[in-house]
């Protein structure tokens, strides 16, 4: 019972606290509302150096907060993304600051129009556990790069990672330029609700709702980055082994935790039995054996673990037949398992299934892919593979998706000049690279004109033969 009270109480004051920290950085950004290229490069440069410093470190707390995580995975997958955009963002702040000249029609001469790019002001940026690192600096940069103060929420389910990312970021920033903020699912809506100036979101659609309505009665604009369920399509011709191994790369890199990981693969009807058995070979492969294995990262926690379980006890009791692809799972360690004939009644085939289970769902014709696809919300990303360039344009054209790669998985996340986002249930908006520079600024419409003013010959009173002149000639 005093356990409970403190716990309350201690939320409590992470909430108060809030709304002074949020004051205390609109002060500053009041203070410099347009910070010069050179203070938002050393902004970033810092922050990489402190990201190479402590590299280790950050290793050690995220596989802390897995149970186990391999820290190739983590430099993979957090570190060398996190530093490759803020290399990316160095080298172009200035051009990317520089007002953009627009034209002016021959009827408003003579004057000039300008785009100016200003940040928004203070940024709020709510952080998943899945990448609790990458999912935090990826936002920071491109809000510091567009000259913005910036509050981050980190994720409770990994305290260890949100401790630490909270000590580092205060030895580089003062509070009332990079604010991080601890604290519990309570926080997490308290945060939400703040007057924020741009408010980014990434973690599952159905707490991005809350998070979106909750935005709204301060008229904050989101971004919001939700996922879905990622489908995979395997072509007719394909080699199979070049599918399996590259799906499998994206279905285990995390144990499956990732927003963009494979959620289904279809698979020409003939050809999922060949699938599955080059699949498991391909898994088999890359881990040998689940028990004290480093490099098999485990499920984030144990209600996930008791989530991830449910699915398929779900899916077998409904007619899914389950292949396991180790004899068995090791303490959060989850077996990779394949699901076959599966069904729309399945949970796992209702909602993003973020872990290491993978359902394949059987195609006759290329159009029926699509129609499946189609026929659901669009996800977050799609992966086709097949080597036919008729096919790939196809897949481009007839289908919705926030990104898609052609022959791969996951990697089009990691392209800094490319954005990333969803479109429709899995996301809005974007950011990494320019556009994270655009979506932090206010791309503001200046319009120019000195001492002469020709537009007085259209001042009122009406019906001057002047006037009437300058009609005909522009209006035609």
């Amino acid at each position: 019972m005093v356990a409970d009270i403190a716990y309350l109480q201690h939320n409590q004051q992470q909430i108060e606290q809030l709304d002074e920290l949020l004051r205390r950085q609109r002060e500053a950004f009041r203070a410099n509302p347009m910070p010069e290229a050179s203070q938002r490069i050393q902004w970033l440069k810092s922050l990489c150096d402190l990201l190479l410093n402590e590299q280790d470190t950050l290793v050690k707390a995220i596989s802390q907060d897995f149970s186990n995580r391999a820290a190739e995975e983590t430099l993979l997958a957090e570190i060398m993304p996190s530093v490759h955009g803020i290399h990316y963002a160095t080298k172009r702040i200035k051009k990317w600051m520089k007002p953009s000249r627009r034209s002016v029609g021959s009827a408003f001469q003579p004057a000039s129009a300008k785009v100016v790019y200003q940040p928004l002001g203070v940024v709020g940026v709510i952080v998943p556990w899945n990448y609790p690192l990458f999912l935090a600096i990826g936002p920071l940069v491109g809000a510091l790069a567009a000259g913005n103060r910036v509050m981050i929420k980190m994720s409770e389910s990994t305290p260890v990672t949100s401790q630490l990312v909270k000590d580092l970021l205060a030895r580089i920033f003062p509070e009332d330029l990079v604010a991080v903020v601890l604290g519990e699912a309570e926080v997490g809506m308290a945060f939400s609700k703040l007057p924020f100036d741009h408010l980014l979101f990434t973690g599952a659609t159905s707490i991005g709702k809350h998070v979106m309505r909750a935005a709204a009665e301060n008229l904050v604009p989101v971004t919001l980055e939700l996922g879905g369920k990622s489908p995979a399509i395997v072509s007719a011709d394909v080699p199979l082994t070049d599918a399996a191994e590259r799906i499998a790369f994206g279905k285990t890199m995390n144990a499956g935790q990732t927003c963009v990981a494979p959620d289904y693969v279809l698979v020409p009807r003939d050809r999922v039995e060949g699938f599955v058995e080059a699949y498991r070979k391909t898994v088999q492969t890359f881990y040998p054996t689940l028990k004290d294995n480093p490099d098999y990262t485990a499920v984030i926690n144990d209600r996930q673990l008791t989530r991830l379980k449910g699915l398929l006890s779900d899916a077998e009791s409904k007619g899914a037949k389950l292949i396991p692809l180790f004899p068995e799972g090791q303490g959060r360690r989850m077996a990779q398992t394949v699901v076959l004939n599966v069904n729309d009644e399945m949970k796992l085939m209702q909602d993003e299934i973020f872990g290491p289970l993978l359902p394949i769902v059987p195609y006759d014709r290329l159009e029926d892919a699509f129609n499946y696809i189609n026929d659901r919300p669009r996800p977050l990303a799609l992966y086709y593979f097949g080597y036919n360039k008729a096919e790939q344009k196809r897949v481009l054209h007839e289908t919705h998706a926030g990104g898609v790669c052609l022959n791969d998985t996951l990697l089009h996340v990691a392209q800094d000049d490319m954005p990333f986002g969803g479109v429709g249930p899995s996301g809005m908006g974007h950011y990494h690279g320019h556009e994270g520079f655009l979506t932090f600024s206010k791309a503001k419409g200046v319009f120019i004109k000195q001492r002469f003013n020709a537009s007085k010959v259209i001042y009122p009173p009406y019906g001057k033969a002047l006037q009437k002149l300058v009609l005909k000639l522009f209006i035609r």
